[in-house]
């Protein structure tokens, strides 16, 4: 199992909207590295769910139900989706200023590359995350 955190911005499409609809294709994404990682990931991986620009924070986990497919909202075959499902809500969201304050997390995508839309997680960074949002 691979790990990964992917963003939107809740105004976009938040957390509680994907527990809503119980499952989302993952869409939208123009950025190559961030493209080449939605094609990386498989059935089964979870991902940390992110609340981008308004709260800055990890929400949830979502997991991955479709691997990379053509995006279906563009004819440009360059560009991939993934399904995803929320898996678990976090008992407290984790913030970007503690993620940044653990040790742990310091060499963290999201700490050093915190533009990236769908980032890769160690699978220690994932534990720690969890960590946190149970404390």
């Amino acid at each position: 199992m691979q790990y990964w955190l992917i963003k939107s911005e809740p105004y976009k499409y938040a957390w509680e909207q994907l527990k809503k609809d119980g499952w989302t294709y993952w869409d939208g994404v123009r950025n190559y590295q961030a493209r080449n990682f939605l094609k990386q990931m498989l059935t089964g991986d979870l991902c940390l769910y992110y609340h981008s620009n308004e709260g800055k924070e990890v929400v949830g986990i979502a997991e991955v139900i479709k691997p990379a497919y053509q995006d279906p909202t563009i004819e440009d075959d360059r560009w991939v989706a993934v399904d995803v499902k929320p898996y678990k809500s976090l008992k407290r969201n984790v913030g970007l200023k503690e993620i940044k304050a653990t040790p742990e997390l310091e060499q963290m995508v999201l700490v050093n590359n915190s533009r990236l839309s769908v980032q890769p997680v160690k699978p220690q960074e994932f534990d720690v995350i969890l960590k946190l949002s149970e404390t």
